[in-house]
């Protein structure tokens, strides 16, 4: 059981990251960077209020490993990151590696403090 809600998340939470992508990028004018970062921070906060509301193991799972595992994703951001590496803007690196986790983490407290 525990699998299929996984799935079932990832099956949301994938074409809406395709879908806040190109909204992101195409009608808000932002750089694929930019993007990954808006949703990176706005799936962190889903997980905080995931985490925080603590509904249970069976929504914990649905929503927080399933959708916000699909929604948001390291790996996109592992491919910027060695992007910016490979052609040496050490300035977007840093400021990459420095929002994601300041706004991510942030966004993820801010998440579990409204529920509180």
């Amino acid at each position: 059981m525990t699998a299929l809600l996984v799935i079932l998340g990832a099956a949301v939470g994938a074409p809406a990251r395709f879908v806040a992508t190109h909204q992101l990028t195409r009608r808000a004018g932002l750089s694929t960077n930019g993007a990954t970062l808006v949703i990176n921070v706005l799936g962190s906060f889903v997980l905080g209020l995931v985490v925080g509301a603590a509904p249970g193991p069976s929504w914990t799972t649905l929503l927080g490993v399933g959708f916000c595992g699909a929604f948001t994703t390291f790996s996109t951001l592992a491919l910027e990151l060695w992007s910016a590496a490979a052609e040496r803007r050490a300035g977007a690196f840093v400021a990459t590696v420095a929002l994601s986790l300041v706004l991510g983490v942030g966004a993820a407290f801010a998440g579990v403090a409204l529920t509180g």
